[in-house]
């Protein structure tokens, strides 16, 4: 009897294992529906008025991600717990535009004096209401959880300085290779990482002033800041000459100002 009792618990353990959708088919959906990739495939723009219409279905794949039990997804694959986490940031960033979209020009016209919309609390997760930065920080950044510096290419904050929303999930078969994509085109895309060999300034993105310690542990290879600008120089530089420079360390290094506006296509020119 004892054994049977076992045997059922199993069951519907593994029922409840197999329900989530590690596919991501209906975020999929969404992302190749209403994400506008630019032509060179480095940036991203949302196209949140065609979200917004489909809404009833982002609300409704994100009580999937909530419906997750703590201690279902810790028995998860360490790749499927990043991917879950990455979207699971993504989609509700996503939400909370749509929460005042259109009048708002900057996810921080969400926040307040006293509050941030990084640290709303507006997300059923785990049995709590959270925030994103409980996401980022508590979750994702946690020490020893993930390690992977790469990350800050692919938690996106709705914002234009942000890296691209990707417009297809993040997926636990082919999350190194997505993770490793997205540090390459964020680190290709000029209006966020340039060298220029005239003046001998490397101008980076805010992120890796923010974040720079991030890029200092060692975790998946990367040790240093200089060394993670020599890792990319072929993004960062076009001719060998500059991308020597950059390997060397052969420059000045600045960090741009972030540019918070939205990530909208319908500001972008761009259809």
């Amino acid at each position: 009897m004892k054994q049977v009792a076992l045997l059922a618990v199993f069951a519907l353990t593994s029922l409840s294992a197999s329900a989530f959708d590690h596919d991501y088919r209906e975020w999929n959906t969404l992302l190749a529906k209403h994400v506008k990739v630019a032509p060179d495939g480095n940036s991203s723009r949302v196209d949140y008025r065609g979200m917004a219409t489909d809404q009833v279905q982002l609300k409704s794949w994100l009580k999937t991600v909530s419906a997750v039990p703590e201690a279902e997804y810790k028995q998860w694959p360490k790749a499927q717990r990043l991917a879950f986490l990455i979207n699971g940031y993504n989609a509700w960033t996503v939400e909370l535009v749509l929460s005042k979209y259109p009048d708002l020009k900057s996810i921080k016209d969400i926040g307040s004096v006293f509050q941030s919309p990084w640290k709303k609390k507006f997300i059923p997760l785990f049995g709590q209401e959270i925030a994103l930065d409980d996401i980022e920080h508590g979750l994702i950044r946690a020490p020893g959880a993930f390690d992977d510096p790469r990350i800050h290419a692919a938690v996106v904050c709705a914002s234009i300085g942000c890296p691209m929303l990707r417009a297809e999930a993040f997926m636990a078969d082919k999350l190194d290779s997505q993770l490793e994509d997205g540090m390459r085109r964020f680190l290709a895309d000029s209006s966020r990482n340039r060298f220029d060999p005239a003046s001998g300034k490397l101008q980076v993105s805010k992120i890796f002033d923010w974040y720079g310690k991030d890029f200092e542990k060692g975790h998946q290879g990367f040790t240093s800041l200089k060394a993670t600008f020599g890792r990319y120089a072929g993004q960062l530089a076009r001719t060998p000459e500059a991308q020597e420079r950059i390997r060397q360390g052969d420059y000045k290094l600045e960090f741009l100002d972030y540019d918070w506006r939205l990530n909208d296509n319908a500001s972008s020119g761009r259809r």
